[in-house]
C-alpha cells in the first residue's frame, strides 16, 4: 500500500465545508438590494435589543430556548439599521449547510458496482470477513455494516506512548480488533462502505463486514497469525476472506488454512504485490491456485506500475489512487491491497446470491472486460461487477 499525502480527511472536509458557508453568510445581507426582504439571525446583547429586533421584523421565524438569538423576516434596509444599533451585537443572513455530498470513487464507477446497487444488488445477507489490520470500528461509513471480530495480534495502544507509536501509527485500540494502522479501514471501505449519502461508497453496500486482526500496527503479521484467521473465518461459516495482504516466501502452515477455507465454502482474494514489472513474481496466499489473485489497475486502465504480474493473475481491478475510509476520516492510497477488496465486494454481491466459492469465482473470470493487458497481467481482465450480476451498462 502507498499512501498519497493529498488524501483529505472527513475532519478537513468538514473544517472546508463549514468555513465557505460562512462566507457566504457574512457576504449575504451586503449582496441584498435595499428593497429586498431577507431572512437574518439577529444576535441581541440585552432585552432592549431583542425588543428593537422583534419590532422591526415583518415575520418571526424563530426565537431561540438558551441562546440570545431571533430568527426574523424583515426588509434589508431595517436589518442594516439593526447592524448599527450598540444592543445588536450582529445581523447575519440565515444561509444553508448541507449534507456533505457521498464521494463516486473512481474504481467502484470503473467496475459498474453502481449500476449494480441501482438495481438491488447490494450484498447484503453476505458475510465479508476482512482478514488485515483490523477495522475502525466507530466508522460512520462502516458502523452499520460491522458484524463480529477477532484479533490474533495485539492491538496496539495508541498516543504517544502507545505500543504503535514508532510505527508511526497513534489509532487508539477500543477493541482488540480496531484498526491500529489504516490498511484495513480503507480497504474494508472500497469492499463495503455503506450508501448513507457521505463519505464514500462500497463495491458492496449492505454485506456485513467483520473485523480479522492478523496484522498488527505496522502492519505485519506472522505465517501462523494469519493461518488462524483464515481458519477462524472458515469456522464461522463466512463468505469471502479478504486478504490484502503477503509474502514472497510460502508457508505449509497457511497453505493447510487455505485449503481448509476454501474447502469449506470460504471465497479468499488475496493481493497479487507490489513487486513492480516482474513477469513471475505473485506473492503468497495469491499464489496458491485455491486464491483469487488480484492485480492493479490504474484509471487510464494501464497496468499499474507497482503491480505485480504472473501466470497466477485471474483478475484486474482499480488500485491506484483510490480513496477510501480510514480510522481518521478518508484518505487516498495505492496498491494491489486496494485493488483486492474491490473484487472481495463483488464476491460478497455474488454469494449473497446464493452464489457457492467455485462458482463466483468462475463467474467473476467469465465476465471480465477485457482491456488490452496481458493474462499474466491481468488474468481473465478487469472485474465488471455489473456483468457478473447480469446487469448491463446501459441499465443505469
Amino acid at each position: 500500500m502507498l499512501k498519497n499525502g493529498s488524501g483529505v480527511s472527513r475532519r478537513n472536509v468538514l473544517r472546508i465545508a463549514g468555513a465557505s458557508v460562512a462566507t457566504a453568510a457574512g457576504s449575504g445581507l451586503a449582496a441584498a438590494e435595499p428593497g429586498d426582504t431577507v431572512e437574518v439571525n439577529v444576535g441581541f446583547a440585552s432585552e432592549r435589543g431583542r425588543q428593537k429586533a422583534l419590532g422591526a421584523a415583518d415575520e418571526v421565524v424563530r426565537e431561540f430556548n438558551s441562546i440570545d438569538v431571533v430568527t426574523l423576516r424583515l426588509p434589508k434596509q431595517a436589518a442594516t439599521a439593526l447592524e448599527q444599533n450598540p444592543n445588536i451585537r450582529y445581523v447575519e443572513e440565515n444561509g444553508e449547510m448541507h449534507a456533505l455530498a457521498q464521494d463516486l470513487p473512481w474504481g467502484i464507477d470503473r467496475v459498474d458496482a453502481e449500476i449494480a446497487h441501482a438495481n438491488g444488488d447490494t450484498g447484503a445477507g453476505a458475510d465479508i470477513a476482512i482478514i488485515d489490520t483490523g477495522i475502525d470500528d466507530d466508522h460512520p461509513d462502516l458502523q452499520a455494516n460491522l458484524g463480529k471480530g477477532r484479533a490474533f495480534v495485539n492491538c496496539g495502544n495508541g498516543g504517544y506512548f502507545g505500543n504503535c507509536y514508532w510505527a508511526g501509527n497513534s489509532n487508539s485500540c477500543n477493541y482488540p480488533w480496531s484498526d491500529d494502522n489504516d490498511h484495513g479501514t480503507h480497504c474494508a471501505g472500497i469492499a463495503d462502505a455503506v450508501n448513507n449519502n457521505e463519505g464514500v461508497v462500497g463495491v458492496s453496500t449492505e454485506a456485513t463486514l467483520h473485523a480479522v486482526k492478523v496484522l498488527d500496527c505496522s502492519g505485519s503479521g506472522s505465517f501462523s497469525d494469519i493461518a488462524a484467521g483464515i481458519e477462524y473465518v472458515a469456522d464461522q461459516g463466512w463468505d469471502v476472506g479478504s486478504l490484502s495482504l503477503g509474502g514472497s516466501s510460502d508457508s505449509s502452515a497457511l497453505r493447510d488454512a487455505v485449503q481448509y477455507a476454501t474447502d469449506n465454502g470460504v471465497l479468499l482474494v488475496a493481493t497479487a504485490g507490489n513487486e513492480g514489472s516482474c513477469t513471475d513474481c505473485v506473492g503468497y496466499p495469491a499464489a496458491y491456485p485455491e486464491v483469487v489473485a488480484v492485480s492493479s489497475t490504474d484509471s487510464n486502465d494501464n497496468l499499474s506500475s507497482f503491480s505485480s504480474q504472473g501466470p497466477e493473475v485471474e483478475i484486474a481491478a482499480p488500485g491506484t489512487d483510490i480513496y477510501s475510509t480510514v480510522p481518521s476520516g478518508y484518505d487516498t492510497f495505492s496498491g494491489t491491497s486496494m485493488a483486492c477488496p474491490h473484487v472481495s465486494g463483488a464476491g460478497g454481491q455474488l454469494m449473497s446470491n446464493g452464489s457457492g466459492n467455485s462458482q463466483t469465482r468462475d463467474t467473476i473470470k467469465k465476465t471480465a472486460e477485457n482491456i488490452g493487458l496481458a493474462s499474466n497481467e491481468s488474468g481473465a481482465g478487469l472485474l465488471d461487477v455489473a456483468a457478473a450480476l447480469g446487469h448491463d451498462s446501459s441499465d443505469n
